[in-house]
């Protein structure tokens, strides 16, 4: 089937229209949009839905550094700056000074549409509720220094109580915990170039990506901040602290592969390159192809050379690979979709974080045209899941795409990350996005932030791991962890007659729709 067969078409440009659930961090999009150059013009449009406005906020942050003018910041501080903001829990003074002037700039943005739409085409809040587009605001306010002082937001502090919390008894030999869960866990699944120093490093202080001197990295990375309810003396309160990942690292998600098979090459059996270099090269080269998307709120060079507009969004150059938007869809909104009839049958590809599979439904698929793909990520880098337990996750999901009229693609081989299948009612399945490589990616990536609080945390309110929160933010309520489970894991994993152990991460893939290094 010809690439440009499965996606909608507009005046002769074809369109491709994704519902993403729980991808957290923009990353999936990036990668992307970095292969788009390969395929001919389309226009994207990426519909996003997450379980917090931190995601959301994080989202509209790595968008706007990895579209910032080449005149303004080069290619390597952006691409040092993305992964210092994304994968450490400390930074350095003069990259949190870049994340506080881009927080002010989009706390201003956010409640003036116009200027929004004018200093950011890409980007779409329309669905977004009044409150939270307060609430967001609310939060780049925060990251902005709104409430000074480390103090604030006490970084050090909060990874240590969340690393004693998560080991208990054995945080004294943390580091032997440390080591086996590298070598008998995400070594044995397949992540062997993660070196023991830097996964020891990052278990300890949150820092994965050493860049500098690691003197350096002082301040806290407020942007990995969220706000939970807790039950404090019988009553819901509202606090804000760190409940990120602190069992598996980002480092599988741009560093475990890469298309320079140099950068794999090991010596004695053991790999020359780290997990870290590994992924600042693969970072760099996506910042590299995501300059094809130019500087979207720049103005043209030739005052009479005006370009179009496509629904209000400047059109992009003629070497450009396309236009995209990104659609913020309300917090919760996964079962309402299927009420408004301009998402009906309208999705092409559907894609569904693990920790988000519980929200697979009928009325979800519902949002999916016939032929339309549906890619679930699977559990296999939570290092607290065992491996019978993966393969009862694996079985659950199957489930419950059958239920909402799913089918396994043909085609496909088997994969430990994803599981893919095809919306079955009336049509067949579509091969062209495969083909073409925009929907097809086997890395994997846990994200650092999005992370659900262990049954206790979620119990009782303590000074040392939340901070209360200022101002009317609305806050989303966490996953429900019945058992020791992580939610996803929790709602799909078949009955064992014991509680599975309770991972603390939820694992998001590094691209979902790009095969640039599959």
């Amino acid at each position: 089937m010809a690439p440009d067969s499965q996606a909608n078409t507009e005046h002769g440009t074809p369109e491709l229209d994704v519902l993403l659930l729980g991808s957290v961090d923009g990353r999936h999009l990036l990668r992307t949009l970095a292969q788009a150059a390969l395929w001919s013009p389309r226009k994207f449009h990426f519909y996003v839905l997450e379980n917090n406005l931190e995601a959301v906020a994080r989202h509209m942050l790595f968008f706007s550094l990895a579209l910032e003018d080449p005149e303004k910041m080069g290619l390597q501080e952006r691409s040092e700056v993305f992964l210092e903001v994304w994968g450490n829990a400390l930074l350095r003074p003069s990259v949190a000074a870049f994340v506080r002037a881009q927080a002010e700039r989009l706390a201003r943005l956010v409640p003036e549409p116009d200027r929004l739409a004018e200093q950011l085409p890409w980007l779409s809040l329309g669905s977004l509720k009044f409150r939270e587009r307060d609430a967001l605001e609310a939060v780049f306010r925060f990251w902005a220094g709104g409430e000074k002082g480390p103090e604030t937001f006490p970084m050090s502090r909060l990874w240590d109580m969340r690393l004693r919390h998560y080991l208990g008894s054995r945080y004294d030999a943390r580091r032997g915990v440390s080591d086996w869960d590298l070598h008998m866990k995400l070594h044995d699944r397949g992540a062997r170039v993660i070196h023991t120093r830097e996964f020891r490093r990052w278990r300890d202080t949150g820092v994965a990506f050493e860049l500098r001197d690691s003197s350096a990295y002082q301040l806290p990375n407020r942007t990995l901040a969220s706000g939970r309810l807790l039950s404090h003396r019988g009553e819901r309160v509202a606090a804000r602290g760190y409940w990120g990942d602190i069992a598996t690292g980002p480092f599988v998600a741009f560093g475990i592969e890469t298309d320079d098979e140099s950068l794999l090459r090991t010596s004695n059996g053991q790999p020359v390159k780290t997990a870290g270099e590994i992924t600042q090269h693969n970072v760099t080269e996506l910042f590299r192809a995501m300059a094809a998307w130019g500087h979207p709120s720049a103005a043209p060079r030739d005052p009479d050379e005006v370009p179009g507009e496509i629904n209000g969004v400047q059109e992009p150059a003629a070497s450009s690979p396309g236009s995209f938007t990104v659609h913020f869809l309300p917090l919760g909104s996964t079962q309402t979709l299927h009420h408004r009839s301009c998402y009906k049958g309208r999705f092409q590809l559907l894609y569904v974080a693990c920790g988000m599979v519980h929200l697979l439904s009928p009325e979800l698929g519902v949002c999916v045209a016939p032929g339309g793909r549906l890619i679930v990520e699977l559990a296999r880098y939570l290092v607290d899941v065992r491996q019978e337990q993966l393969q009862g996750f694996r079985d659950r999901v199957g489930e419950l795409a059958r239920a909402a009229g799913f089918a396994p693609q043909p085609g496909t081989g088997p994969s430990e990350s994803f599981a893919r299948f095809y919306k079955c009612e009336d049509s067949a399945p579509i091969d062209a996005a495969a083909d073409s490589g925009i929907l097809h990616a086997e890395t994997r990536a846990p994200p650092p932030e999005l992370l659900v609080p262990p049954p206790e945390a979620t119990n009782s309110l303590s000074e040392d791991l939340a901070q209360p929160l200022q101002g009317q933010i609305p806050l989303s309520e966490p996953l429900q962890l019945p058992s020791e489970s992580q939610a996803s894991l929790e709602a799909l994993a078949p009955p064992t007659g014991s509680q599975t152990p309770k991972p603390e991460s939820l694992p998001g893939p590094s691209e979902i729709m790009t095969s640039s290094i599959s």
